[in-house]
């Protein structure tokens, strides 16, 4: 009985499948390891600052974890974007990466067929059990996605096996036989497309497996997924500073010169690898690929750093408010000196944050999300702001402090901290609402709208004076701010009772805003108490403040006790 012809949209329907499947995996592992222990991979890799070969074994490991060096790229990329990581070591971690992501695809394509459905089925009782249990959910999803991921492999071998009898797919295969060169961009480019090396090496492997592609074909296909894994990242890194987008354009040279040196000797990898089953020669490959480029560039990592450094140069500090002016490190010797440079830098981050809050306002009025965009835009400056200036306090207070410097820059970092806490709020919760208003084309009642824009005042207002008090530690201010806070405390319960009463009366508008209008108001009463902080230890120093409130000064003991 001869077989039954196979449609090519159908077995183009489920290799398509299959791959995304395997993507679907890929992201839920991705996900379900940053939530569970991102903050620790994230400081595990960070670790890796001053020697190759552990920054080379930290970008290894996190991508074990991840299943993904993209994920690991983008981590790379944004501690070098704050400092924390050195363009050279940078490099060494995105070497490690390579290796990583090449021993996952070795580790998928061991032939255990009982291990999918196994973690599928552990991944799904986890899940059931953890209601209520965030870490355990987590740890589900992880489990979830390598069992899709095997699943997606297996279903791929099966999906490519009717391809072996078409004709027209042997003679594209055949002309791009011909062409290594061709071949090779033909499958960097689709691996740019669909942001995994791993799933193209993995298909090419079952092509090979399937006897649909010959060993030199394959071999270039690799070489393409490899080049081709970089290029997602340098694209995602574009629009970040300089030393965030070094990191992924050496990771892009590396990968490029390893290609094109390995490409002419193509005949001579397959003859090697001979003796191998087709499937295991192709993924064998790939781990033999990465593992010889962090051989050979790995020493080099300084030069190349040196290189990127050139190519992609610091930008101007004045063209970039999120670039720090006034940050000198040659003067963290003269501690007076650094103080000095940081309160300035500080109070940069204080305008930038008011210069937000305004611009809040507007977003919330306007029917236009252009000035929710530029909010946004914003608090990205901000932050970044914000980690320059914690970075430079932390040297700082490492040096030899007297006691009154100490509390200086405890004091500055501190007040940072709530100026970026400031920063937040108005991005992810405001803008928020703003974007939602939108969505929705809700109006807010005019009555409503006015009680926001007193209280915004008052916030504005109360921000100004808290930069006061930080430039001149001035009780009289401090006091003032504390009693500004009370008095926005006030104002807010005020125009909730109001927005309340409007919404029993039924007036439409205030009714079909009242979420929004209650959470506005919410968060500016959040901002005023993180701008109020930088009056505590000002007031608790000289014993005027008991639970974030000012003491009645100069009445006896016992009616103080009773205010």
């Amino acid at each position: 009985m001869e077989p039954v012809p196979v449609s090519p949209t159908l077995v183009l329907i489920d290799i398509l499948g299959a791959v995304a499947l395997m993507l679907w995996g890929l992201r839920l592992v991705r996900t379900g390891v940053f939530r569970c222990g991102g903050a620790a991979l994230r400081r595990w890799v960070a670790q890796g600052t001053r020697n190759r070969v552990v920054a080379f074994l930290a970008g290894t490991g996190a991508t074990l974890a991840l299943q993904s060096s993209t994920a690991t790229a983008l981590m790379a990329a944004a501690l070098a974007g704050q400092g924390l990581l050195g363009t050279s070591m940078a490099q060494a971690v995105m070497l490690g990466a390579n290796v990583g992501t090449s021993l996952v695809t070795r580790l998928l394509a061991v032939d255990l067929h009982w291990l999918s459905p196994a973690l599928l089925v552990l991944g799904g009782v986890l899940h059931a059990l953890g209601e209520g249990r965030r870490r355990r959910r987590e740890l589900a999803s992880v489990f979830l996605g390598l069992g899709l991921m095997l699943l997606a492999l297996r279903l791929l071998g099966t999906a490519t096996i009717p391809v072996e009898r078409s004709e027209l797919v042997q003679a594209m295969l055949t002309a791009l036989g011909g062409e290594p060169f061709f071949a090779m961009l033909v499958a960097a480019a689709l691996t740019a497309a669909v942001h995994a090396s791993l799933a193209v090496v993995l298909l090419t492997a079952s092509l090979a497996g399937a006897h649909i592609v010959d060993p030199a074909l394959a071999a270039a296909l690799v070489l393409g997924a490899n080049l081709g894994g970089a290029l997602p990242v340098v694209l995602e890194t574009a629009r970040e500073n300089a030393a965030a987008r070094r990191v992924q354009v050496g990771n892009l040279i590396v990968r490029t010169l390893g290609a094109l040196a390995v490409l002419p000797f193509l005949g001579v990898a397959v003859t090697a690898l001979e003796g191998m089953a087709p499937f295991t020669a192709v993924v064998t490959m790939h781990v033999i690929f990465n593992v010889a480029l962090a051989a050979v560039f790995l020493p080099l990592v300084g030069p190349l750093a040196r290189l990127t450094e050139r190519l992609i140069p610091d930008a101007e500090s004045a063209d970039d408010d999120a670039q720090p002016r006034h940050l000198d490190e040659s003067v963290l010797e003269t501690p007076s000196v650094a103080i000095a440079g940081a309160l300035r830098e500080t109070l940069r981050l204080g305008d930038l944050v008011e210069d937000m809050l305004r611009r809040s306002l507007v977003a919330l009025r306007q029917n236009d999300e252009r000035p929710i965009a530029e909010v946004s835009r914003a608090d990205d400056r901000v932050d970044r702001l914000h980690t320059a200036i914690k970075l430079y306090l932390a040297k700082l207070g490492r040096g030899n402090l007297d006691e009154a410097e100490s509390r200086r820059v405890n004091e500055m970092m501190a007040f940072a901290i709530n100026l970026e806490h400031v920063g937040d709020i108005i991005d992810k919760s405001l803008m928020e609402l703003a974007a939602k208003r939108l969505r929705h084309g809700l109006h807010f009642a005019p009555e409503d709208f006015q009680e926001v824009e007193e209280l915004h005042r008052r916030t504005v207002e109360n921000l100004r004076t808290a930069l006061g008090t930080f430039i001149a530690e001035d009780r009289r201010l401090a006091r003032q701010l504390i009693a500004g806070k009370d008095a926005v405390r006030a104002l807010e319960r005020q125009a909730t009772l109001h927005h309340l009463d409007r919404v029993r009366r039924g007036v439409a508008d205030s009714v079909e805003t009242s979420a929004l209008v209650l959470d506005v108001l919410r968060d500016l009463k959040r901002i005023n108490a993180h701008v109020a902080a930088v009056a505590h230890p000002i007031l608790d120093e000289v014993g005027e403040l008991r639970e974030s409130r000012l003491k009645v000064v100069g009445l006896p003991r016992l009616e103080r006790r009773d205010v």
